[in-house]
């Protein structure tokens, strides 16, 4: 009796869920795995939601976005001056690419949690729930149409999907699979074979997804054909950079879903005076993220919002321990993104110090995101965007230069900064174009953790001009850009092996 109470309360409250009630930190009954918990639709949806919490912990479980999307080419500088300062000096330290110094002995910013990054249990779990979920509408639900389980199986594969591809760009090679309770060890298996496979899956669900969604408080936080596109956009420009001989084809695939997510006009760039509304979350420009609100209890750590690194007083209270940021980026590498031409993000998205140098800079990019009390300490309600209409814009845009299209991509690269009401590109194309597209990326999605990753795949981490974290090519090639592997990972697998450049040291 107990048990089905439980039940009939779980799935009322799912009524809930679509209004973002807290669903990111629902507990699961029994890991949504037995056979007794889908019965019907709202059961279905329940699970849906609770493969979104569990994959949301992985990244609020650290300062995620930072540490693994944003330091690791050297831009960021932490404030000495600042309170608690040789704790932020953690920046620096993964600007100079030295992982296993950042996680390893008694650094003073042990309270961060770097090492949980090296653990992929977490992302394993989503990819199992996932795997399950699909397999138990295979079989048949009560109360879902032919149509309701066609997109709640490509809302499955969007998540398992973005598992595997978070887990690519941290480690590399990764055991892939597909198939439900699976129980057999696995080796490694390279890395653009899994993604080609990823891309493959979606295929088969793409159509079936719905643009977007009428209820406001559904978009961008749950997955749609816009999600699934994006995400295969990304997993292809990821395989052009390591998979060169097949580079074009990569490219023409990215530029044909670009161009199919451009012309369904279910997404738009609002305009930057209304940037509060894109960095809170569901708005017309977004394509997938993990929403929070203090309005609904939503318990974010912390350690995890970027933007807390960037912010003082009056932004962050109270003011005597909160008079200078706790990091800042370079003012050389803010005089290169925004030379001094008209960009309306420079002073909207940062104060009047742009160029300070020290802990006078702020990042006011995620301000619009408050703490629950008003006290630094308590818990901000960032929304986490993972993909942007804005992003995608300029990754077509990027493929488009790579393939010769000068034209079209100069085009679409004006686009997002006519939404900036900045001065349009007007140079000549290739490397030209290429390298400002690049810069445009580095602009726009500053903080949004795609900055480092877009240095590995187009290479330009081994290359002063680009970083101050240089890589040569050997190191690139022995896996200098990934993060370790836990050791976790060899237990009772034969198989598994963790990544060498880490195991030798770093070195």
């Amino acid at each position: 009796m107990k048990k089905s109470i439980l039940y009939i309360l779980v799935i009322t409250g799912s009524f809930c869920l679509p209004a973002c009630k807290k669903f990111l930190n629902i507990q699961p009954i029994d890991k949504l795995t037995g056979n007794n918990f889908y019965r019907s639709k709202e059961d279905v949806v329940a699970n849906i939601y609770d493969l979104s919490r569990l994959f949301f912990g992985k990244i609020n479980e650290t300062h995620f976005i930072g540490a693994t999307g944003e330091y690791r080419s050297g831009e960021v500088m932490h404030e000495a001056q600042s309170d608690l300062g040789p704790a932020r000096e953690y920046v620096e330290v993964l600007g100079r690419n030295d992982l296993l110094g950042l996680i390893n002995g008694n650094p003073p910013w042990n309270f961060y949690n770097f090492y949980k990054i090296t653990n992929w249990t977490g992302y394993y779990q989503v990819v199992q729930g996932a795997n399950i979920l699909i397999s138990k509408l295979d079989e048949g639900i009560p109360g879902v149409s032919a149509a309701e389980k066609n997109q709640f199986k490509g809302e499955a594969a969007f998540i398992r999907s973005l598992a595997y591809f978070f887990m690519v760009r941290l480690y590399g090679d990764v055991p892939y699979y597909t198939d439900a309770f699976h129980s057999t060890s696995l080796p490694r298996e390279n890395m653009v074979s899994v993604l080609n496979k990823c891309i493959a899956d979606l295929k088969t669900y793409k159509d079936n997804m719905p643009w977007t969604y009428s209820d406001p408080a559904l978009k961008g936080v749950r997955a749609s054909r816009g999600s699934i596109i994006a995400l295969m956009m990304n997993m292809n420009m990821w395989n052009a950079g390591f998979d060169k001989t097949n580079a074009n084809k990569y490219y023409q695939e990215t530029v044909d879903l670009g161009q199919e997510l451009i012309k369904s006009n279910a997404y738009r760039l609002l305009p930057i005076a209304e940037w509060a509304t894109v960095i809170k979350g569901r708005s017309d420009e977004s394509l997938f993220e993990f929403y929070r609100s203090v309005n609904y209890g939503d318990a974010n750590s912390n350690i995890a919002p970027i933007g807390d690194m960037f912010l003082h007083y009056p932004y962050k209270r109270p003011e005597y321990t909160h008079r200078i940021s706790f990091a800042y980026f370079r003012g050389e590498y803010m005089q290169k993104l925004y030379p001094g031409t008209a960009d309306k993000r420079a002073t909207i998205w940062f104060n009047e110090d742009i160029y300070a140098d020290n802990g006078k800079f702020m990042m006011l990019k995620f301000a619009q995101n408050a703490f629950a009390t008003g006290e630094e300490d308590s818990n901000p309600d960032n929304t986490f965007m993972i993909f942007r209409y804005a992003g995608e814009i300029l990754l077509c845009a990027e493929a488009m230069a790579e393939l010769g299209q000068d034209n079209e991509a100069i085009a679409l690269v004006n686009k997002v900064r006519d939404r900036a009401e900045a001065s349009q590109y007007s140079g000549s194309g290739g490397q030209d174009l290429k390298d400002f597209i690049f810069l445009e990326r580095s602009r726009e999605l500053m903080g949004e953790g795609h900055h480092y990753f877009d240095l590995v795949r187009t290479r330009r981490i081994l290359s002063s001009e680009w970083s101050y974290n240089v890589l040569t090519l050997d190191k690139f090639n022995r896996g200098a850009w990934t993060w370790p592997i836990s050791s976790d990972a060899l237990t009772n697998n034969p198989f598994m092996t963790l990544n060498a450049y880490w195991v030798n040291g770093g070195n």
